[in-house]
């Protein structure tokens, strides 16, 4: 039986879709010829490490043997030698040391002025992290259209956080005019590259038909890749897309299943739908949801 009806409402913003708006600053580690993600901060020691390619023998060895001592100051002054001499890479680096605060005094002014420099180079980290600090007002004036400037010259170079925020601007009318159909290009060339918040926002465009036309099967699909990567309010969208048999066939075993996967990770709207659910499911109906729900969570989501 259909219960939640008005469990999403057209036109109105799911609630916490704010809290996947903007991608956080590229912290890239650059070596020749490859590039590795850290979603953790980066320590000085792996950033010589990284780059010993670009320097001579000598200067990596100084500064390993500096960030083991933590004589952080010898260790600045071989990045920022590269970074001088004009490497980009290392310009990048030195620019998020100064951004963290790691192994100098936090500084964003200064942290921009390497931004800048490695930007001005190419460099698509470099150019999204300067619009992020423009877009922020962090050693600069904020400025959203210079925000978007560099969003667009490293979303350009396929720099998938870029293409999000870019996305973003244009549906907040923020540095350009307000366009869901260009914020729709951008969440989609960023979701193909795996940003679970581009994926997520892309699956609200098509549940809402914002900038698409309206398709909620394409809006599972979105959800579903995101839900995958653990984003709690997806979850709770795919169990209201199976509770009100939208883009899926309506199954309340599986709306609740995924109601109790968005509550175990602290979602409180999913927790009061999951057990308004409960009270109109037989107890056999329970068991196999709670099954199902370890084994999601058991695979990581996957394939739930």
């Amino acid at each position: 039986m259909l219960i939640f009806l008005n469990i999403i409402k057209k036109g109105t913003k799911i609630q916490m879709i704010n809290n996947y708006t903007h991608q956080k600053p590229s912290v890239t580690v650059e070596t020749k010829g490859k590039r590795r993600m850290k979603s953790l901060l980066i320590t000085p020691l792996v950033i010589l490490a990284l780059l010993a390619p670009l320097y001579a023998g000598a200067d990596v060895a100084k500064g390993v043997a500096a960030s083991q001592a933590g004589d952080y100051e010898t260790l600045e002054k071989i990045l920022k030698k590269a970074a001088e001499q004009g490497n980009a890479s290392a310009q990048f680096n030195l620019g998020n040391m100064y951004r963290l605060g790691e192994a100098v005094i936090q500084d964003d002014e200064e942290a921009v002025t390497w931004f800048r420099l490695a930007s001005e180079q190419g460099h698509a980290s470099a150019q999204f992290n300067l619009g992020l600090m423009y877009r922020d007002g962090k050693g600069v004036l904020k400025d959203d259209k210079e925000a978007v400037k560099w969003y667009q010259l490293a979303a350009a170079q396929g720099h998938a956080s870029a293409q999000f925020n870019l996305g973003l601007m244009y549906r907040d009318g923020k540095g350009v005019l307000k366009d869901d159909k260009e914020a729709v290009k951008w969440y989609q060339l960023a979701a193909a590259q795996g940003a679970a918040g581009a994926q997520y926002n892309l699956g609200y465009m098509y549940r809402y038909g914002n900038g698409v036309l309206q398709d909620d099967k394409e809006a599972v699909k979105w959800y579903q890749l995101a839900a995958e990567q653990g984003i709690v309010e997806a979850q709770f969208n795919i169990g209201v897309m199976y509770a009100n048999g939208e883009g899926v066939l309506e199954d309340d075993v599986y709306a609740w299943m995924w109601w109790d996967i968005a509550t175990s990770e602290g979602h409180e709207k999913g927790k009061g739908y999951r057990d308004s659910l409960s009270k109109v499911m037989t107890p056999s109906q329970i068991v196999e949801a709670q099954k199902l729900a370890r084994e999601c969570v058991a695979k990581d989501y996957k394939d739930c």
